[in-house]
């Protein structure tokens, strides 16, 4: 099964330019944990996360309606091609430590895949499972 059987092609982005609020507004409106940051021509910048946000801008007492997410975004992020296999983008997610991945073609955002997307498939359950593993294994605190 390809990345394009089982992403999600209508994802939400963000423009470097605008403010972390409203980033936080469209985590929270579209009840996602992070957004692609894209130009207006859907060129993929980076991704902002609701963790990002926190530790990034608000713990940092930045004002977050003043504070534009170029500021705060992960530049160089993980993606995947609509075409990949999904097992790859387990492995992507598992490597690198994320529960979501860009979709892009060309350097274009055309959507995004997530490990819930994959779990949900039914089809790779041990593979989603081995990731959420291999990611949570790194988020305990010492």
């Amino acid at each position: 099964m390809q990345v394009k059987d089982l992403m999600n092609p209508s994802a939400v982005a963000v423009e470097p330019g605008s403010s972390v609020a409203l980033a936080a507004r469209l985590i929270s409106r579209h009840n996602v944990g992070a957004l692609p940051v894209c130009g207006p021509d859907r060129r993929l910048r980076g991704m902002v996360t609701d963790r990002d946000i926190v530790l990034r801008c608000v713990a940092a007492e930045e004002d977050p309606a003043q504070t534009p997410v170029r500021d705060i975004m992960t530049r160089s992020c993980a993606t995947v091609s609509s075409e990949d296999d999904c097992r790859e983008a387990t492995r992507l997610m598992a490597v690198h430590q994320v529960r979501r991945l860009p979709v892009v073609e060309s350097g274009k955002l055309v959507g995004m895949i997530s490990l819930s997307d994959l779990a949900r498939s039914g089809r790779f359950d041990m593979e989603a499972a081995q990731a959420l593993s291999e990611i949570s294994e790194n988020i305990i605190v010492h």
